[in-house]
């Protein structure tokens, strides 16, 4: 009876979650892309333009620097951060007093928010370099970006350490007894059996920092305003900065053509490492 009647209204329950789909997303998405073609200070004044703006992006010298300036960085933070997380995960599943606390040391930075973190980490970094003699954040790209990178290690590690702790629990202990028993190092233990066991979790982590990094724009935008010289501007900063503080109707719509490639651009990779992660678990 209960099913009968949920197969009958059950187009009531979900067209609340439906329309809210369509209105706060679905349609904001379809209205950007075709604003990507046009020209335009206000929705209510557009005027369609073709493909110009995306011909205008190949000539911004300061999009294809972030570009490549974003590609590079989303990548190393990955690399780094899902080695660190593994590596610290794997010390706190041994076992030793005090594991919870670690945990949670670990994962409270996650909890801040990334503009307050880009001005806590500003004001340490810049006091270091000061007190080395080193040029300061705003003044070098070079220290700009290494600064960027140990903000959002130092971030993000946590949250991924807490996924790779749990994909290490539940690797069976009947398994790598056997192994040891076979004879097994614990190396070849680690490389043989728990990596691949917890490649499910390798493929979430994976996923969650590369469009992080690809995504950084608070904490860009407080810890170096993307300075010297726009140098180290990552892409969501470089569209916020052609969007709304350059002036002319152009440029608007250069943003949006900005945005889309973006967009394009995070989806593609992502599915890409998805499709790679994932078939490493299926291997397995």
């Amino acid at each position: 009876m209960v099913g009968k009647t949920i197969k009958k209204w059950w187009p009531i329950f979900i067209l609340p979650t439906l329309a809210a789909f369509i209105i706060g997303f679905l349609w904001p998405f379809i209205w950007g892309i075709y604003l990507s073609f046009c020209k335009f200070t206000t929705v209510q004044d557009v005027t369609f333009v073709g493909l110009s703006n995306y011909q205008k992006i190949l000539l911004d010298s300061t999009f294809s620097h972030s570009f490549w300036l974003t590609v590079a960085f989303a990548f190393l933070s990955s690399l780094t951060i899902n080695v660190l997380a593994f590596a610290i995960a794997l010390a706190l599943t041994k076992g030793f007093k005090g594991t919870n606390v670690f945990r949670t040391v670990f994962f409270m930075p996650n909890l801040i928010g990334g503009i307050v973190l880009g001005y806590i980490w500003q004001t340490l970094i810049n006091g270091l370099l000061s007190k080395w003699g080193q040029p300061l954040l705003a003044l070098s790209a070079r220290n700009g970006f290494i600064g960027m990178l140990i903000l959002l290690m130092w971030q993000q590690i946590g949250y991924m350490m807490i996924i790779y702790v749990a994909g290490l629990n539940n690797v069976s202990p009947d398994l790598i007894e056997a192994a040891q028993i076979d004879g097994a190092t614990s190396g070849q233990i680690l490389f043989k059996i728990k990596i691949p066991m917890i490649m499910p979790s390798v493929t979430i982590c994976t996923f969650l920092t590369l469009t992080n990094g690809f995504k950084m724009f608070d904490q860009n935008l407080s810890l170096t305003g993307g300075d010297p010289g726009k140098q180290s501007q990552l892409l969501a900063l470089n569209i916020y900065d052609t969007f709304y503080a350059r002036s002319g109707a152009q440029w608007k719509g250069i943003g949006q053509a900005k945005a889309v490639v973006f967009f394009i651009l995070v989806v593609a990779i992502a599915l890409i490492q998805l499709k790679a992660t994932s078939s490493k678990e299926v291997q397995q």
